[in-house]
């Protein structure tokens, strides 16, 4: 995708399907001259206009709401024109095809995906974390999600990147002032209270990457695998989880072959849980290709929920599977089929709780009755670290959590200089700098034009 190109630029608006209505969507420098050829009149910026739309032999293909937005008070900061019709995706093409001809003279082409976005970024009518935002609204699954990208498309992320930004620049306009008159003797440190400054501005940067660790778990959800050797329950906890049957369950260990994905959401919370082949050695082919994408599954979960038989606690084969489990990931050791045990009345009162403090990532349930269900759909969330006392405002990505992990070390690197004797000024100065950076790319200050063609090309045509 070019960095900005002037072209007008066309695309149905609407999702695809049949809808009640359809969008047409058409942005450029001067609209007004394909306004006059579209509707032979001009019409007024920012008026709804009930109009026919003619073909080019003056049949009708639709008729509905006009509407032309004159730059930059548009979406995209150009010439909006927004024709608003029935939503039939056979009316919804005629019209479009309808206006790339009429359009042809002035350079009129389809959009590339995310294009109007990205012109509205351009124009700065959006910064880069309010452009992503409008695609992680679409993308919402869940009130929560939705909440929270509204807040992004606000601006609150950004309103917080930028105060932060706005301090470090003094910070650095003290330091710089101090290298540029080194006659005056200044102790820069000591003066301006630097070291208490940059201590203040690691704090609130901190505080911030938690509220972005948070915001990127609504945004993203969590990848829970459940894995475990054959017949322990995994499919029966996936359905449990889920509420319906969506995968096949039956007493025949190694009935499920490949793995099983559905999204639930916790508390708003989408979590991605991932049924997967039982864990054995075993001589079956297919089978075996099942156990190497379990393993692979494996080494991408957020969470691993290692589901074991309470009535076999200490299993040689779940011994051999912890051994196995990458130690980088959370594991939560769920032990079900509880209502099988002939003990059940003292396990009861331990359900869905630890047994003793060195096992509180364990957990007894009942996958059949549903026992348990609840405690393991909470500790889920809290050991993947989500906190519903900290809900971020706003949603995060991964790049914006590697921003500011990068601009954290940085501030902590010029920690390291204002702490020795000599207080090498120049390396603090240059280490502001570079976290002055990273948090100038969460907003788009400082963006390679490769990161906004794959940010970008991340987005639905027509937004």
């Amino acid at each position: 995708m070019p960095l900005l190109n002037h072209d007008p630029i066309i695309a149905i608006a609407t999702a695809p399907g049949r809808g009640g209505i359809g969008v047409v969507r058409i942005s450029g420098p001067d609209l007004q001259p394909m306004v006059a050829r579209l509707f032979n009149k001009s019409l007024t910026p920012r008026h709804a206009y009930y109009l026919p739309f003619n073909d080019d032999a003056g049949n009708a293909i639709d008729a509905g709401i006009v509407l032309y937005f004159k730059g930059p008070n548009s979406y995209t900061g150009e010439d909006v024109l927004e024709l608003q019709g029935h939503g039939g995706p056979a009316v919804l093409r005629r019209l479009l095809n309808h206006c790339l001809r009429v359009g042809a003279p002035f350079g009129l082409r389809h959009a590339q995906p995310g294009e109007f976005t990205q012109r509205a970024f351009l124009n700065d009518r959006l910064d880069l974390a309010q452009a992503e935002a409008v695609a992680d609204l679409i993308e919402a699954s869940s009130e929560a999600a939705a909440r929270s990208a509204m807040e992004s498309l606000s601006g609150a992320f950004s309103q917080r990147v930028n105060a932060l930004n706005e301090r470090i620049i003094h910070l650095r306009m003290l330091v710089e002032a101090t290298l540029d008159f080194p006659e005056e003797e200044i102790d820069f440190l000591e003066k301006y209270q630097a070291a208490e400054t940059l201590q203040q501005l690691r704090d609130e940067l901190a505080t911030l990457i938690h509220q972005a660790k948070q915001g990127m778990i609504l945004r993203e959800g969590l990848h829970v695998v459940l894995a475990g050797q054959p017949n322990v329950g995994k499919s029966s906890l996936l359905n449990a989880l889920a509420g319906d049957d969506v995968a096949i369950v039956t007493p025949v260990a190694g009935t499920t072959r490949d793995k099983v994905v559905q999204q639930i959401h916790i508390n708003g919370i989408p979590l991605h849980i991932v049924d997967t082949a039982g864990l054995r050695e075993t001589a079956d082919e297919v089978e075996s290709i099942g156990i190497a994408r379990t393993w692979a599954e494996i080494e991408k979960a957020n969470v691993i929920v290692h589901l074991q038989d309470a009535r076999y606690p200490g299993h040689e084969l779940d011994q051999a599977i912890t051994q196995r489990l990458p130690a980088q990931t959370p594991v939560l050791n769920v032990f079900n089929k509880t209502d099988l045990l002939e003990n059940h009345g003292d396990v009861a009162s331990a359900m869905g709780t630890p047994r003793s403090q060195s096992e509180k990532q364990s957990l007894y349930i009942s996958a059949k009755t549903g026992e348990g269900l609840d405690a393991l759909r909470q500790t889920l969330l809290e050991i993947a670290g989500w906190n519903p006392g900290a809900e971020s405002p706003w949603l995060a990505r991964q790049r914006h959590l590697d921003a500011l992990h990068n601009a954290a070390e940085h501030l902590a690197i010029a920690g390291q200089h204002a702490s020795q004797d000599d207080q090498v000024l120049d390396l603090f100065a240059e280490e502001l700098r570079l976290a002055h950076d990273e948090l100038g790319a969460i907003t788009g200050q400082f963006t390679t034009e490769d990161l906004l063609g794959e940010i970008f090309s991340s987005f639905c045509i027509g937004k």
